[in-house]
């Protein structure tokens, strides 16, 4: 079967979506697929849940922060906790969200609608995106009825391909993980697993991978169609 092309895919979403932020998301203006990367204006993204499966864990929070060309905009971040998101259970561990926390939080149909706010006219930013295109995904059928095709810059496929030589070449996942990541690039530590920080990290990790591209291969430019996920 022919897969369709990303304005395609969005067409079709856009069909399907109730009228709101996810229709208003899939009808606004991206940038286009020969962007520069260094043009690129991006969203960094991170997710946290309960766990791993978007069809049957729980959002927990989620934050923000716009990169536009070579500059982190923090004027520009946000982040939320989910009021309805339920008990966290044993996740609490991990992220260090509590019941309490939550409960001071908003609702996710609120939460999702201010991401994709932030979303429009500029291209999601993640490290190991799978997690924030299937929960967003999953979230925006629910509430809007149709799910969420994105192009993706990928900070972990990015670092990938830094250390195996291609999309394909086969790594040590731990060598990948966000945090070794940004270690090899001298980037400071910080406390993990908290959206807003997350987000951050996963926005200077990126910038650092591009300068590292950049001084590779200074007379090619890379575009989004080269290193989208």
């Amino acid at each position: 079967m022919l897969r369709r092309s990303p304005a395609a895919r969005r067409e079709r979403a856009a069909r399907k979506a109730a009228p709101g932020p996810l229709r208003d998301l899939l009808t606004a203006p991206g940038p286009g697929p020969d962007t520069a990367l260094r043009d690129l204006p991006l969203l960094a993204v991170d997710i946290e849940t309960t766990g791993l499966d978007a069809t049957t864990d729980r959002v927990l929070s989620v934050g923000w922060v716009p990169v536009d060309g070579g500059r982190i905009d923090l004027g520009g971040a946000g982040g939320h906790v989910v009021s309805d998101a339920g008990e966290v259970g044993r996740s609490a561990t991990v992220h260090g969200l509590t019941d309490d926390a939550l409960a001071r939080g908003i609702p996710l149909e609120e939460v999702v609608a201010a991401l994709l706010g932030a979303l429009a006219g500029r291209v999601l930013l993640a490290h190991f995106a799978r997690i924030e295109t299937e929960f967003l995904g999953a979230a925006c059928r629910r509430l809007w009825g149709a799910g969420l095709p994105l192009e993706v810059v990928d900070t972990f496929e990015l670092e990938r391909r830094a250390l195996g030589g291609g999309w394909d070449a086969a790594s040590d996942p731990g060598a990948l993980r966000l945090w070794t990541a940004r270690a090899r690039y001298g980037l400071p530590v910080y406390r993990a697993h908290e959206a807003l920080t997350d987000a951050l990290a996963c926005a200077e990790l990126y910038l650092a991978q591009r300068a590292a591209l950049e001084a590779r291969t200074p007379e090619t430019t890379t575009t989004l169609r080269h290193v989208v996920a």
